[in-house]
């Protein structure tokens, strides 16, 4: 869905996934210090919305997230993925519930496939899926924001900001009362600065939940009855993911990022060394400078050279080997 904000001064449409907003508004570190000042907000009218309402909805959402959300309290903030059978990540859902209806955002484009999942799984639970991505639209208020949420909003605290379920037709005028507004490449860089994995860009056919620290924030281990639980606890328990995530410093000399898919290998190889895992997100940070979030094989020392591309990189911890 093309954002209305598109048209306010100096917005540059976002590319890819994100397409729909803007990427930015002109001044992309300025918009990132405004991000970590706490001011501004960021248009994320384009991801999805799916909420589930009915007496069962807490009990019923349980038996399918990684989540423990049988006994959610009303408004608390939390996360939760949906894996295959073999435990690889297929939805990541950021979740709410507000007394009366348990609110998800999602990654663009994957609400249908979302939905399609849930209502296969109704059986004789009294529950009812909606699709609210076109009549309900997803603002981010930064940490520190001291910007008044509307009455009319549903709001998700995080310890990352604030995240508004808004009547779509309320976007623009929202967007005069709570500016300046920031575009959709501030957020990612903030992301990647607090290593925050996300579907689709840290994530392939293949990923499980150990691999990217969601085990922390998206994952409950104590309990059971949810597809993919059994490929969790093993891991957990009785050995290691096959990769990680690791956070890159990157060279700051060089005029290009790698882009996503760059191949990762160890400088003291060469070229033509064995590649050790791949840049998934890219981003110039505006106190860091160029830095990038990546998957490495599990093995990769952490005190190994590295090279993302032609450019050399440091590793930082995320997930431990």
């Amino acid at each position: 869905m093309k954002s209305p904000l598109l048209l306010l001064p100096g917005a540059v449409p976002a590319e890819g996934v994100d397409e729909g907003v803007a990427a930015h508004y002109g001044d992309l570190f300025r918009e990132q210090r405004a991000l970590a000042d706490g001011s501004g907000f960021v248009d994320l009218s384009h991801r999805g919305v799916v909420t589930v309402t009915g007496d069962d909805r807490l009990a019923w959402l349980h038996l399918l997230l990684t989540q423990h959300v049988e006994k959610l309290p009303p408004h608390r903030a939390t996360e939760a993925l949906i894996l295959s059978p073999h435990g690889h990540i297929e939805h990541a859902l950021y979740l709410v519930d507000d007394g009366a209806t348990t609110w998800a955002h999602v990654e663009p484009g994957t609400q249908e496939a979302l939905i399609a999942y849930l209502e296969s799984m109704k059986f004789f639970y009294r529950v009812e899926v909606a699709d609210r991505t076109g009549d309900v639209a997803v603002v981010h208020l930064p940490a520190g924001s001291i910007a008044a949420t509307p009455e009319d909003a549903v709001v998700r605290e995080t310890p990352h900001g604030r995240d508004l379920f808004l009547p779509r037709e309320r976007l623009e005028e929202f967007a005069e009362g709570h500016g300046p507004a920031v575009g959709i490449l501030a957020l990612e860089a903030l992301r990647v600065e607090q290593h925050r994995p996300r579907l689709g860009f840290e994530t392939d056919h293949r990923t499980i939940p150990h691999e990217l620290g969601w085990l922390e924030t998206a994952v409950h281990l104590q309990k059971g009855c949810y597809r993919g639980q059994e490929t969790v606890a093993r891991v957990h328990n009785l050995g290691k993911p096959p990769r990680r995530l690791v956070f890159l410093h990157l060279d700051g000399s060089e005029v290009h990022l790698p882009p996503p898919g760059t191949e990762i290998r160890d400088a003291d190889d060469g070229p033509e060394g064995r590649k050790l895992g791949f840049v998934t997100t890219s981003v110039r940070h505006h106190e860091l400078g160029p830095v990038a979030l990546a998957l490495v094989k599990r093995n990769v020392p952490v005190d190994a050279r590295l090279m993302a591309g032609g450019t050399a990189a440091a590793q930082e911890v995320v997930v431990q080997p």
